[in-house]
Formats: C-alpha cells, structure tokens, sequence
C-alpha cells in the first residue's frame, strides 16, 4: 500500500490531484486545514496502482462529488458480497488482514465522500439542510425527512419550509376514527409485553360503559402466562358489571366468540410477546383465524426505542393488525422515532393513551396535535442534531435532495 499527501488551496483541488495521481481507486485516510491550505492524505493499493501505470494517465477533469456519492452507495450496497468473497479465501492471515485493512478503508472513504456531500448541500441548498436538522431533532427517521424535504420548495423562507414540512408530515400520519366505541366490534389487543395491553382494555371498556351501558359488553383474556393477568380482567368485568371470560389458549376463543356474538363489543386480551420469540408467529396466526369478525390492534409504547417499536411493526404483521394504539405518551422524552414508524408502516393510530386513569386518560387521534406534541417534547428535552450525525444520516441521499 503506497500514502501519499497532498497540499492544495481547497478540498476539491486536493481531490483532483489525488484523482490524477493515484487514480479514482484511491482511498481518502485523513484530511485537514494546515494554515491557509487543505492536507489530504490518500491511500492506494500496489495492486491498483501497478494497473494505473499500465494505463492512460488519468485526465484533470472536475472531482463530481455526485458521480462519488453513487460509487460510495454501489459500494455500500456491494459490501455483503465482498465479505462473502472474504469467506472464500484460503485462510491465509495476510489475506485476512490486507481484506480488513481494504474494507476499513472503504468505509474511511464513504464517511469522508459523505461528509463532503453534506457540506455540499449545506452550500447549495441552505433552507433545506435547516429543515433537515429540525426533523432530526424531532427524531424522525432519515428517510422519512429526506422524503419530506424534497417536497419543499426550495425557494420560501425558513419558518414557511418548517411549517410545510410538518405539516406534510401529519398529513401523512395515518389515524382511525373512534368507531369501536360509536359501533362495536371484536377487537383483539396484540403486542410486545409491558406496553399497556390490559389497561387500554379497560380504558376502552369503561369508555363503552359510560356511552352504552354494560349490556353489550364482554371481555375476554387469553393470557394464562402472566401471573395474575386473567385475574385483573375479571376484577375489570365485576366493576363495569360486565362478563369476562379467562382461556388457556387461541384454540378455545373460536368458541367463545361464538357464543357470544350476540354481544355488540367483544374486548380481548391476549398474552404480552417477545418480538423474537420464536412461537411469536404461530400463536399469532392462529389468533387470526380464530374469527372472521375478529380485528387486531396492535399496542405500541411511545416511550420505548424508536426501534424495538420498529421491530415491533415488523414482527407483528402475523397477527395482521389493523390499526395500532400509542400508549404511555406521559413517559416518552420523544415520540419522533414511534410516529416515524407508523407513518411509514402507514397503520392507523386509533386511540392515545397517557396516563393511569382508566376513562380520562384514553383520548381519540389528531394528526396535528401529534405533530405539536412532538415538537414540544424535543424543545424541553433540548434535543440538537450535530453536524457529524447530518453528515452520517443525509450525506449518502445529498444529491438527491439537492
């Protein structure tokens, strides 16, 4: 491996001497301002450097940060089929080594190429790096901001593309009217342990109460693995006068629900899951099968990571959900990253639960005061977004957004 280093009056000269001296295979190591002047030192392979002696000299063309961008993503891409061409090799220690070395450097230069791409677009398109930033302090996914940005004009002042692009953005958050409690129906509440299940059942049971009265109510628990679970949904029916029946498994509910399809709002309970747990999708298939009038909801912390809600979403797609319910808004420090997920797993949002109170604390959906809420809890909490976590987000889509 041969290093060389390069002194020029900007960073895009430097590059285009690398470019003409070592060839578009060269690798950036490290790069800073010495004085008035920009240091770069590059890196290439003997390999590499022997079949650019055998070829025409390179041309003085313009460094295209986009053209390197593309490599940098096509690398990326590619990078699970050079690790398996690693896999390949014969054991050889040095191979091992100069293949971790090569890829270590690769992911040197994509830092590097990104970071200049974000510095790029910061130039050029000022509104929109702004724009960016504040959707990272909410806590927005970066391909959610990205696809919001690129909506916005370019050409507004700052405060109308903030306000533009939140309002993009609750346009786009899915939610469901609060028709179980106008209709009824047979509901089944699905997900991880731990987030709220049996409260929002009796939330939503005592809502129905208050408007309909006990008579078309019945509560069902199936979670016979939480101790005292079956218990509490009991206790539950006694107080709002209604009954609540306990099963073992999925199986026995197809019968229950039978014998009780009379009844105008069915309300179930069911077991809290790991999202890994590896009867996690047996369990919920049969759950879907168990009635074709039976709907899952799928119950969602808003104060849990961004992404074991993701995980979540994904995970619970066997018990194919109709809609999902946001607890525990109380708690969260930021709720960006869960409304983030839902907007792009596009499942509506049908009720909010925030707090212990059973009737108060269970309040129907608005977009936009999600949107506020948001904004509000990444001010207090003194959410920043720092110029090296933009660069790493947003660098490899920059041209895009440019």
């Amino acid at each position: 491996m041969k290093i060389r280093r390069y002194l020029a009056k900007d960073m895009r000269q430097a590059l285009n001497q690398v470019r003409e001296q070592q060839g578009p295979d060269a690798v950036i190591m490290s790069s800073r301002r010495v004085g008035d002047q920009v240091e770069v030192v590059a890196a290439i392979d003997f390999d590499a450097e022997e079949m650019l002696q055998q070829a025409a000299p390179a041309s003085a063309e313009t460094f295209d940060f986009s053209s390197a961008l593309r490599g940098a993503q096509q690398t990326s891409r590619s990078q699970s089929s050079y690790d398996a061409a690693d896999d390949m090799t014969d054991g050889n220690p040095a191979s091992d080594a100069m293949s971790t070395e090569i890829n270590a450097l690769r992911r040197m230069l994509e830092t590097q190429l990104a970071s200049l791409a974000w510095s790029d677009l910061t130039r050029r398109a000022p509104i929109h790096t702004e724009v960016l930033k504040e959707l990272t302090r909410l806590g927005i996914t970066a391909e959610l901001a990205a696809d919001l940005v690129s909506q916005v004009p370019s050409r507004c002042e700052l405060h109308e593309a903030q306000r533009m692009a939140l309002a993009l953005w609750a346009h786009r958050i899915p939610t469901q009217e609060e028709r179980w409690i106008d209709r009824g129906g047979t509901v089944a509440l699905v997900g991880p342990t731990g987030v709220g299940k049996t409260t929002t059942l009796a939330k939503i049971a005592a809502r129905w109460v208050m408007r309909h009265g006990a008579r078309d109510l019945v509560l069902i628990s199936a979670d016979s693995v939480r101790i005292g679970a079956q218990d509490q949904v009991q206790a539950i029916g006694r107080l709002l006068g209604a009954p609540a029946i306990a099963i073992d498994s999925f199986g026995e509910l197809s019968s229950v629900l039978t014998q009780w399809e009379h009844r105008k709002l069915v309300l179930i309970d069911t077991p809290g899951f790991s999202p890994r747990d590896p009867r996690l999708v047996v369990d919920l298939a049969n759950l879907s099968v168990a009635s074709n009038r039976l709907e899952t909801t799928l119950v969602l912390a808003a104060s849990a990571q961004a992404g074991a809600n993701q995980e979540s979403l994904r995970r619970f797609q066997a018990a194919q959900p109709k809609s999902c319910i946001l607890t525990k808004l109380d708690e969260a420090a930021s709720i960006g990253g869960v409304l983030s997920a839902v907007t792009q797993a596009q499942l509506p949002i049908a009720y909010l639960g925030e707090g212990q109170r059973v009737a108060e604390d269970l309040r129907p959906v608005r977009s936009h005061h999600l949107i506020t809420r948001a904004v509000q809890l990444a001010r207090s909490a003194g959410a920043v977004a720092d110029e090296e976590l933009l660069s790493r987000r947003f660098g490899g889509i920059a041209h895009a957004l440019a």
